[in-house]
């Protein structure tokens, strides 16, 4: 878990390295909350704002939170012409909920992070009746052959291994469906896939890995040798990749207490 807290580090990068999220998922999750006016909506680690910007465009009121000083500070650049964002610094593990109902929460790329034995109950206490729980994140799925081929021989190489990178938890064959029906607090959950192309220059992917939590681990040494073959290998091919990239979207309503 503690290694949410080092995006902090590399916050300016994210800010522009990072995409942002389908209409259609948004326009899917407000429809499934059936929010009010009125209503507010609680976003649990806000990064530097992709998924807030979304929704705040649709004026309903936000309280964004994210545990990185910097990450807030993004966001707040981000979002400086919106005034229906407030901001607080704060883990959702320390997140004083019960003081207001919201009514809907959304967590993009950051419900994983939360500690387990606090994720759901905390969520089911800050939600009305009925409110509504979303967790959303992006999945590259597909590669362009030659580079998925070099690429793979590169990870070898460095670190000795290749596989699905940390957001193919996302994935249906992952644990978010299991995750929300264990602790019995929330109703049946709804999935939704959002397919889309990710088209990178090598600067622009090259500052996407920066970004990735497993690389964030590794020694900087080790991961700027890494990177930077990966860059000369994208520039050989031309200097550009278009990359499959899902996003996936699990939402179920709060359960009643009584």
């Amino acid at each position: 878990m503690e290694q949410r807290f080092t995006f902090d580090q590399i916050a300016r990068v994210y800010r522009v390295a990072r995409p942002d999220y389908p209409q259609a998922l948004v326009e899917d999750v407000l429809s499934y909350a059936d929010l009010k006016p009125d209503d507010r909506i609680l976003e649990v680690g806000c990064g530097t704002g992709q998924a807030t910007k979304s929704f705040a465009k649709r004026g309903f009121r936000i309280l964004a939170t994210d545990p990185g000083p910097e990450m807030l500070r993004g966001a707040q650049e981000t979002l400086a012409s919106f005034g229906n964002v407030e901001f607080l610094e704060t883990t959702f593990e320390a997140f004083p909920a019960g003081q207001e109902a919201f009514r809907l929460i959304i967590a993009a790329q950051s419900w994983h992070w939360v500690s387990p034995e606090v994720r759901f109950a905390k969520a089911a206490k800050a939600l009305s009746p009925d409110g509504a729980l979303a967790v959303f994140g992006h999945v590259p799925v597909g590669f362009p052959a030659p580079l998925l081929q070099a690429f793979k021989e590169i990870y070898l190489r460095h670190i000795g291994k290749w596989g699905l990178p940390p957001e193919a938890w996302y994935l249906p064959g992952g644990p978010f469906k299991r995750w929300f029906d264990e602790p019995g607090l929330f109703g049946p959950v709804q999935h939704k896939s959002y397919p889309w192309i990710w088209q990178h220059t090598t600067s622009s992917y090259i500052d996407l890995l920066h970004t990735r939590s497993d690389h964030r681990m590794m020694k900087a040494e080790k991961r700027e040798a890494m990177l930077g073959e990966i860059a000369r290998t994208i520039d050989d091919h031309g200097g550009t990749l278009d990359v499959n990239y899902e996003t996936h979207l699990y939402m179920a309503r709060r359960l009643s207490h009584d």
